[in-house]
């Protein structure tokens, strides 16, 4: 039973969408959308406006839009999630 659950049903976790603070909005607009959907839009930002920092591609350097979510100037790609969780209801 619990697989049956766990699988089906109510989209959870990352599937389950969520509703963007203002400041993520600015980015990834302001529909409810899927945790996924939202990284992968981050990411679309980032590359779009090369904001990967060139010597480690695993940093991002935050831009005005970004600065308000990250709260700092940069951030690695595995920070990212953690920041967005506090940008989403």
């Amino acid at each position: 039973m619990a697989e049956k659950k766990a699988s089906g049903g109510a989209r959870g976790g990352i599937a389950k969408p969520v509703t963007p603070s203002p400041e993520l909005a600015a980015i990834v607009g302001t529909a409810e959308l899927p945790r996924s959907e939202i990284v992968s839009k981050m990411w679309e930002y980032i590359k779009k406006n090369d904001l990967q920092n060139p010597a480690n591609k695993r940093e991002i350097l935050a831009d005005d839009k970004l600065k308000p979510i990250f709260g700092a100037d940069k951030v690695t790609m595995f920070e990212m999630n953690k920041h967005i969780a506090k940008h989403v209801k």
